[in-house]
């Protein structure tokens, strides 16, 4: 069984990585939608 210390640091790993994973996925997604738009005006 993992110590005590261990798991907390594994949590706050872990809340770290779903942050990132959050913005990240928001940075993608307003990428995306400018590539889309610049797509659409220019043509």
């Amino acid at each position: 069984m993992a110590s005590e210390g261990n798991i907390e640091s594994a949590n706050q790993t872990y809340a770290g990585f779903l942050s990132l994973m959050k913005w990240g996925t928001i940075a993608s997604a307003l990428v995306a939608a400018l590539v889309v738009v610049l797509i659409a005006h220019g043509h």
